[in-house]
């Protein structure tokens, strides 16, 4: 009880630091703020790892430390995607920091929920552990075979269904999420953007927390670390988002983990593999994929 009263006025403490500094005010984040704010959260994440080692011992630590591996790492696809989104829609550099604040806040409410659900229905038919398994096989070999195709957010199911019983209107008004034209309460194309960004988090939490729970069933770690990997980042995107196309290698990285820890879940009632393992060979192929992108960048017909 003690780590979670600790973890969550931590949370709070940064969440509201962050508003204060931002200070109510759209603004474009530079290049430093976003390498001090990355540096920031991972060192907190390493501190607090420091506590559940303090609290719980090594092999919690460990565990945390794994988690927080994988979810750092699968969380970077995500990136990926959000970049997509705000170039489709053209969004102004002033709104990503908000824009990404309310999505990140959403997906920490989304990722509870998923962990509790998750680890109730562990708890009530283990065998359901084989069938996150074998989904993040499966899903890992479709991300290592899977083509680059058409970006369309409007043909996303969400999106149209928001649009059919919700209008929306041309212009952001200045920033804001609602506005109203001729009296009518209308959505701005800002929020769109928004209900993209909490769309491909779950979607992305779909294959993340059971790739967690390949790690661990303990609900504080499972999900302070998915916290502490999404709560960085905001600060990732704005650091990683003139380079990503860069790291054209990590796809086929985070394939592999994928594979490795579904796996590692099919086999977990008949063989365990130590949690150092499991942290080296996430750590090897994440800094495998990272050196051959960058010693074997994409050629211009690749692009």
């Amino acid at each position: 009880m003690t780590v979670w009263i600790i973890f969550t006025i931590f949370v709070l403490m940064m969440i509201a630091l962050d508003l204060t500094l931002a200070g109510g005010k759209d603004r474009a984040v530079t290049f430093k703020e976003a390498a001090i704010w990355s540096a920031i959260w991972v060192s907190c994440a390493l501190c607090f790892n420091g506590v559940i080692y303090g609290f719980l011992g090594h092999e919690a630590a460990l565990q945390f430390l794994a988690a927080y591996l994988i979810e750092e790492s699968l969380s970077v696809d995500n990136l990926f995607v959000f970049l997509l989104i705000f170039k489709y829609f053209n969004v102004d550099a002033r709104h990503l920091r908000r824009i990404l604040f309310w999505g990140i806040f959403g997906a920490v409410l989304l990722r509870a929920i998923f962990i509790v659900a998750g680890l109730a229905l562990i708890s009530r038919f283990h065998w359901i552990i084989y069938l996150f398994g074998g989904f993040l096989i499966v899903t890992g070999i479709k991300m290592a075979l899977q083509k680059d195709e058409p970006f369309e957010p409007e043909k996303n199911p969400v999106i149209r269904l928001f649009r059919r019983f919700f209008p929306v209107s041309s212009t952001d008004d200045g920033g804001r999420f609602f506005t109203k034209q001729d009296g009518r309460s209308m959505a701005t194309p800002l929020f769109v953007v928004l209900l993209l960004v909490e769309t491909t988090d779950l979607i992305f939490a779909v294959d993340s927390i059971p790739a967690v729970f390949s790690i661990t069933q303990d609900p504080l770690i499972a999900y302070t670390s998915n916290i502490f990997a999404i709560l960085g980042l905001r600060s990732f995107f704005f650091l990683l988002s003139g380079m990503m196309d860069k790291f054209h290698y990590l796809g086929v990285g985070l394939s592999i983990i994928l594979i490795f820890v579904g796996i590692k879940m099919l086999i977990s009632d008949f063989f365990h593999v130590p949690i150092a393992v499991t942290l080296s060979v996430l750590a090897s192929v994440l800094i495998s994929s990272v050196v051959l992108s960058l010693f074997y960048p994409k050629q211009p017909d690749e692009a």
